[in-house]
């Protein structure tokens, strides 16, 4: 391997300039996809800071590749092309159907427009990679506030309630979810020597769940009564 020969190409390569204008391209892809990925990671997603900015630097190294191996002008977006059916399977395969169920969609949105802005990178359009991912975490922060808040976005709570008898306790859940016109969704039972423990999702908007909260709380045949938390979901 004659290694003076590819230090003269790799000299002659930096004199162009190429080989930093590439390099700044693909830290400014690494950064940018790095910081939606830490606001996913923060929020315990599945897709968090490694696999985002993966995908960032990824669709901008990409895409330098597809300019600079390309045999014709005409031929240089072949290869950026199929980032994107490559990220829809990624995507897909972030989307999962469980306890009946969708969840994902989000993670998988954020994983399309993470690859498009490793692309406005790759493709040295700065200010627009830098505006989009300044897009991304006003949405993600912001928004799904917003529609809690504002009682846009019905959110899964799930609730334990103690009560002397499966029969009992079930008939008292029903009879106050019947006012709101809601189901228990997911129930398990657990059967101890004094009582009766249910766990049951409910799918409401923020206020409905406050004021099922209250009525399950003043319930006198409900012995103990909790909120559990928010079901993950997107």
């Amino acid at each position: 391997m004659n290694w003076h020969h590819i230090f003269d190409l790799f000299r002659r390569e930096m004199a162009t300039g190429i080989v930093e204008n590439s390099l700044a391209r693909l830290v400014l892809a690494a950064v940018l996809g790095g910081i939606i990925g830490l606001e996913r990671q923060m929020k315990r997603r599945r897709a968090g800071l490694r696999t985002n900015m993966f995908i960032c630097f990824g669709s901008a190294l990409f895409t330098l590749l597809s300019h600079g191996l390309a045999a014709e002008p005409s031929d240089y977006t072949r290869i950026a092309a199929q980032i994107i059916p490559g990220i829809g399977f990624i995507g897909a395969g972030s989307i999962l159907h469980a306890r009946g169920l969708t969840t994902g969609i989000t993670t998988a949105a954020t994983m399309f427009v993470v690859a498009s802005v490793g692309m406005a990178a790759g493709g040295g359009l700065y200010l627009t990679a830098i505006f989009a991912t300044l897009i991304v975490l006003a949405a993600l922060f912001s928004l799904g506030h917003f529609e809690i808040t504002f009682n846009l976005k019905d959110i899964l709570v799930c609730y334990e309630v103690t009560g002397g008898s499966v029969e009992e306790a079930s008939s008292e859940v029903n009879r106050i979810l019947e006012v709101q016109h809601r189901m228990m969704q997911n129930v398990m039972v657990a059967n101890t020597p004094e009582h009766v423990r249910i766990q049951f999702d409910v799918d409401a908007c923020n206020r409905d769940q406050q004021k099922l909260l209250q009525q399950l709380k003043a319930s006198p045949v409900l012995l103990n009564v909790t909120a559990l938390g928010p079901v993950e979901r997107e």
